[in-house]
């Protein structure tokens, strides 16, 4: 599976963006999703996961009530979308995915396929 992120850029505080992830090479829709991110000097962290069938989602502290993680087994994307963002949330993001639940990976910010990455930069 190959995952694609796009969408990060620089946006002023209180700004949104959406992130999008496009898979291709396996089958997208039994495939848990995550966006994970690492900002300079921190830990990688688990930001929100979905499960196969957008049924489940989660979120990390942080986020909550600000980010929403949704998909489109259509068109085989993942997007997160972010509102109310803080300089906090300056960090690198990239989207994940495992055949494995999405309640372990919003525990464990760890994944079997990974995108390559885009940097999401919150100015104050």
């Amino acid at each position: 599976v190959q995952l694609q992120a796009s969408g990060g850029g620089l946006v002023q505080a209180g700004g949104s963006m959406r992130l999008s992830c496009a898979a291709s090479g396996g089958t997208f829709s039994r495939l848990s999703m995550a966006w994970f991110r690492q900002a300079p000097g921190k830990e990688r962290e688990s930001v929100a996961a979905i499960s196969w069938s957008s049924s489940t989602t989660y979120y990390t502290d942080s986020v909550k009530g600000r980010f929403t993680i949704s998909r489109d087994n259509a068109k085989n994307t993942v997007y997160l979308q972010m509102n109310g963002l803080k300089p906090e949330d300056t960090a690198v993001y990239y989207c994940a995915a495992d055949s494995g639940t999405a309640q372990r990976m919003s525990v464990i910010p760890s994944a079997r396929y990974w995108g390559q990455g885009t940097l999401v930069t919150v100015s104050s």
